[in-house]
């Protein structure tokens, strides 16, 4: 049996309206959107929950500045952090990755040199470090950062954005590194690969106590998450899996605890130490499927499905809802140039552009957390037996989502298990307009014809 009850022009013309339907009202209290610490759901570990019964889906755009500021010569240009969260919010995103630069001054080829400021250690001297400044003091803290990091953190609790503090980053421009001889008054003399690991006692024992004091500064916000470091090397893996059940430790014996994630290693790195882990999520590389066609979320671990680790700066829109549907966490590492001009190396020199098709990817992201938090996410899992296109989010029962790529007419969808009479409805990937097409009865395998131009995702549910 077919169904098709619109014609394409038809679905066009109620655009507009749908729009104005599905918009998210102005007065949404966003601070009441977060109701406790997130931890991994019992019942359907591919998500978090923050109460045990909801399942909180993740989705959002981070940029590379929205910590440390970062610029293009000494003087400090300050992220407009307050415009980034209105941007988040405009796109109906509620994650970001918080970026940390662990070196004050650092050159990608054939860029221009760039300074990164706050760092977490005071700047005491006596001596002079390699960028010009005095050299650091490891066992005193610069408050200011810290005062940063919690403000930014709180900030954005209270516009219902979660936050994966990112406690290091893979140190290539080591000359600057303040656990260089050269830059510290304290003897420590690590390199860019032993940093990454546990060979010093003396390293670990400050990199612990850095990460207490990230720990202390926000251990009562509900919106956090932490991340060991981003792309260090394989070499890195006993280290991150210490530093993991480190951090469970220690907020262990604290009033909340929040979930520890672990991201690829970029070089020789594997996505089986990542399911290996302790961590609660994990954001892995292309090895497997993850960029073009996702494998299925097992349920081993929370999938934050990141654009950085997958193109480093790429994505479709179709990539956001095959993640979707393969019950993964999309996320997108964003150029956002209308607010990082001139901030990040990138967009330093002109023309300063956007990754292609970065507003659809956005949008696309926004579709799917209004759908995940319209649905009961809970009792949804990949089932792409279910649909012949093989992007299929269920519970076989009572609701189905497909997703339709694009040039694709038609779809099978096997509903043998569904109960009783099923609403149909499409709805477009980008901009989030639906359309009715009638009811269909459950219990055999139904024919569905796309009635949009392009890719569509297909939601048959039975009213609650």
């Amino acid at each position: 049996m077919k169904i098709n009850r619109y014609s394409k022009l038809s679905y066009l013309l109620l655009i507009p309206l749908c729009a104005l339907l599905i918009a998210p009202s102005p007065q949404t209290n966003f601070s009441k959107l977060i109701k406790g610490p997130l931890r991994v759901h019992p019942r359907n570990p591919r998500y978090f929950t923050d109460d045990g019964i909801r399942a909180v889906y993740l989705t959002g755009s981070h940029t590379w500045s929205n910590l440390s500021d970062i610029w293009p010569e000494d003087s400090p240009n300050p992220f407009p952090w307050n415009a980034y969260l209105d941007f988040l919010q405009k796109h109906n995103h509620n994650f970001i990755r918080l970026w940390r630069w662990e070196f004050p001054k650092f050159q990608f080829k054939g860029m221009p040199v760039f300074y990164a400021e706050p760092q977490p250690w005071a700047r005491t001297g006596p001596g002079v470090a390699k960028d010009g400044k005095p050299k650091y003091d490891l066992t005193k803290f610069n408050e200011a950062y810290f005062r940063r990091l919690r403000a930014r953190v709180e900030s954005a609790q209270k516009r219902g954005i979660y936050v994966s503090i990112m406690l290091f980053i893979w140190g290539e421009f080591w000359e600057y590194h303040p656990f260089n001889t050269e830059n510290n008054i304290n003897g420590i003399n690590s390199n860019q690969r032993d940093y990454y690991t546990l060979k010093d006692p003396k390293v670990l024992a400050l990199q612990e106590a850095y990460v207490k004091k990230v720990i202390d500064t926000v251990n009562d916000l509900d919106n956090v998450l932490y991340e060991i470091c981003n792309e260090t090397d394989a070499s890195s893996t006993e280290w991150q899996y210490h530093l993991i059940r480190f951090i469970k430790d220690y907020e262990s014996k604290k009033p909340k605890q929040h979930p520890v994630g672990m991201t690829i290693q970029a070089y020789g790195g594997r996505n089986a130490t990542l399911f290996n882990s302790p961590a609660d999520w994990i954001s892995p590389n292309p090895e497997g499927g993850y960029r073009d066609d996702p494998p299925p979320n097992d349920g081993r671990k929370v999938v934050l499905n990141d654009t950085d680790h997958l193109w480093g700066e790429g994505g479709n829109p179709q990539w956001v809802w095959k993640s979707f549907m393969r019950g993964h966490n999309p996320i997108f590492m964003d150029r956002i140039v209308e607010l990082t001009k001139g901030l990040i190396p990138w967009s330093a020199r002109p023309p300063a552009k956007d990754i292609p098709q970065s507003e659809e990817i956005r949008k696309a992201m926004g579709v799917t957390r209004r759908l995940a938090d319209r649905i009961e996410l809970a009792k949804m899992f990949p089932k792409p037996e279910l649909a012949s296109t093989k992007y299929c989010l269920a519970n076989p029962r009572k609701e189905y989502l497909v997703y339709l790529p694009p040039h694709t007419k038609e779809v099978q969808v096997d509903l043998s298990r569904a109960e009783g009479t099923l609403n149909v409805e499409w709805i477009h990937p980008i901009e989030g307009t639906t359309i009715s097409s009638g009811t269909i009865k459950g219990g055999k395998v139904v024919s569905f014809t796309n009635p949009t131009l392009s890719d569509a995702v297909l939601h048959i549910f039975r009213r609650r």
